[in-house]
């Protein structure tokens, strides 16, 4: 992502959700859900190589070199994403 997209700035790659765990940012599905994913053909774990039927929540966190969280876009709703531009504008502020 940061070579295709030329970016000077890290980003975190969790796999397996194992940091967002520790945030309370992703929950486990419930067998009657993972039923349902299954019956429309969705493999979690084979299709992203991870562990099991967890799910982050999506978000955005700016953080800043001193390791303070400077901006947040988080909602449990997957279908609410803020605007990309809106974080890159917001990093150009800092």
């Amino acid at each position: 992502m940061i070579e295709q997209h030329k970016l000077d700035f890290d980003i975190l790659w969790d796999h397996n959700s194992e940091v967002a765990k520790q945030f309370g940012l992703a929950f486990d599905l419930p067998e009657d859900l993972i039923e349902v994913y299954r019956n429309f053909g969705i493999d979690l774990p084979g299709d992203h190589g991870v562990d099991g039927w967890t799910l982050p929540m999506p978000g955005r966190f700016v953080i800043d070199s001193g390791g303070v969280i400077r901006s947040v876009d988080c909602d449990p709703d997957y279908t609410f994403r803020p605007e990309p531009q809106t974080t890159v504008d917001f990093v150009a502020t800092l």
